[in-house]
Formats: C-alpha cells, sequence, structure tokens
C-alpha cells in the first residue's frame, strides 16, 4: 500500500513549509513558503553564510535592506528546487500600513525579478488585517498574486474570499493550541477546532465559486493533517511529511468541492472589525502571530549590523 503522503498527494497539493534547501531536495513538494522566523532560523545556517555575506555586503549601513535580498536571495534558490512557487512575506510591522504593505510587495517583486526569478513563480505573503486585504485587492488588480497568511476568523476569510487573493493560509495549529489551553482538553479529528475552521472555509468558498485557494498551514500532528485531505493545498513541516511518508494505512478524503458550505457573506470595513473583534481567539492570534514575526524580523536584521 502506498504511503499517507503518497495518497495525500493525490488530491492534495503539498507545500514544504521550510527554508531549508536540503529537506525541500528530498522532499520534493509541489511549492514552499518562508516567513521571518524560518528565515532568521536560515541566516543560522551554514548553507546560506555565503548569502549573508553578500546581503550584508551590498547593504552595509541598510540593514533592513539587506534582509530584503537575504529573503529574495533565500526564495530564489528555494525556487530552484521546486516546480510551482514561493511564498515571501511583507515585514509585519506594516500590518497595519495598507500603502506600506504595498510598496513592499512591489519592491519584493521587483528583487525577485532583478534575480531572474518572474511574478509568476512568487506570492507574496501579507498579514490578513483589513489594510493588508486592501494591499492585497490592489496587488491582485496588478497581476501579483498573494498568499494572506495569519489567518484565524470567518470574518478574515470572507473578506479575503471578496477582495479576490490568490490565496489564503487558516492556520490549523495555532487555533488548536489556544483551545487547548482555554479548555483545557485536547482535540482529534473533525473536533479539532483548527480542522473545523479550514473546512468551514474551505465549503464556503467553494459553495460560492470563490477562486481563492485554501491552503490550511501551522500543524501540529498528522491527525490535523488527515482530517484535511482534499483541502486545496496544505502547508507541512517536514518533520510532519516524513511521518506520512513513512506510514502506511488507508487515507480518506474528507473534503471535496461538491460539499455544502454557508451563504454568501460581505462584509464593510465596520461589519469585518467588529466580528473579527467578536472572535476572541482570532482577535489575540493575530496580534501575536504578528508581534512574532515582527520580532524575528528585527532580530533578522541585527544581524547585519556593522
Amino acid at each position: 500500500m502506498a504511503s499517507k503522503l503518497a495518497q495525500l498527494k493525490q488530491f492534495t497539493t503539498l507545500v514544504a513549509d521550510t527554508s531549508d534547501v536540503e529537506l525541500i531536495r528530498q522532499l520534493q513538494p509541489e511549492d514552499a513558503t518562508t516567513n521571518p522566523t524560518l528565515l532568521l532560523k536560515a541566516a543560522q545556517q551554514a548553507q546560506y553564510s555565503q548569502l549573508l555575506s553578500q546581503a550584508k555586503a551590498a547593504h552595509p549601513t541598510d540593514t533592513r535592506q539587506a534582509a530584503v535580498d537575504f529573503a529574495v536571495a533565500v526564495g530564489k534558490e528555494i525556487s530552484l528546487l521546486i516546480p510551482g512557487r514561493i511564498s515571501t512575506e511583507v515585514d509585519a510591522r506594516l500590518s497595519f500600513d495598507e500603502e506600506g504593505t504595498y510598496t513592499a510587495a512591489l519592491e519584493l517583486i521587483n528583487a525577485y525579478q532583478a534575480r531572474g526569478l518572474d511574478s509568476e513563480r512568487i506570492l507574496i505573503k501579507i498579514a490578513a488585517t483589513w489594510e493588508g486585504i486592501r494591499a492585497a485587492e490592489r496587488l491582485e488588480k496588478l497581476g501579483v498574486q498573494t498568499n494572506l497568511t495569519l489567518l484565524f476568523s470567518f470574518a478574515q476569510a470572507a473578506a479575503c474570499a471578496d477582495a479576490g487573493v490568490y490565496l489564503v493560509s487558516p492556520f490549523v495549529g495555532r487555533i488548536y493550541d489556544w483551545y487547548k489551553q482555554r479548555m483545557n482538553r485536547d482535540y482529534s479529528g473533525t473536533e479539532d477546532p483548527g480542522v473545523q475552521s479550514v473546512s468551514r472555509i474551505y465549503r464556503y468558498y467553494k459553495s460560492n465559486n470563490f477562486a481563492t485557494i485554501v491552503m490550511g498551514a501551522s500543524f501540529r500532528n498528522m491527525g490535523q493533517i488527515e482530517s484535511l485531505a482534499g483541502c486545496d493545498r496544505l502547508t507541512i513541516s517536514p518533520e510532519l511529511l516524513a511521518q506520512l511518508a513513512q506510514t502506511d494505512g488507508v487515507l480518506e478524503r474528507r473534503l471535496s468541492p461538491g460539499q455544502k458550505g454557508e451563504a454568501l457573506v460581505q462584509l464593510d470595513e465596520s461589519a469585518f472589525r467588529w466580528n473579527h473583534n467578536e472572535d476572541a481567539m482570532a482577535t489575540e492570534k493575530l496580534a501575536e502571530g504578528i508581534r512574532a514575526f515582527a520580532n524575528d524580523q528585527r532580530k533578522l536584521e541585527q544581524l547585519f549590523t556593522a
């Protein structure tokens, strides 16, 4: 019998959640994603020391620009190993700045193109704040495709689809973490709040004919992945991909386009902010995620100080 990894690949596109080129070479995913945390780890690995030195030499007095160049250099290296797209994240400190996010996204696209990588191979990752969604809407109209991340609430998902973003990344594991801690209980299978959130978003998108891709992210265990088999895409850590590759048994498809979802929801800014605010988990996890990514971005930039 084929491994669960091989079975999963039959109906879900798999994305490697890592910046380690050796692991990507071994796992052979379709796409790959990075974020400030992964880039900070990459900057401390020997395989990226030359790219780190080159970015520092190119921008000896501009740590922000050096960090951008390093992120793009790592992304370019990863793109050589995958047939699909590389996701690179806009500075989280711009999460509440529509114009700043828009400008930074174009800067990333230009930096990739300068290295010979076409925009069709790139997804710009943006935090799914109201400002981030509006910037993404503008970018999509230019033909720059986006990956809206740090997505925890249904309000965020509905607004992203309405804005026509290319892809959303709802965070399964972080939702699970919040409920596990608050409710003092574990969850498995379809009872997992993170699994329920992604399933709800997937069915809503398919029922209302949205083209936006759903990519479940941030997994804590194989059970969460198996419960979302059939989702458009799943971005999975190398450790969990390896576990799936080593596990036999039948993997049942759980999500498919014909499943019924909720009626269409359209939110203006006021309704978006209120509905998101009503979800305590989403409010806390979005803020926490932005702070964490911003902190790792600052740490990454500090590596380029003289």
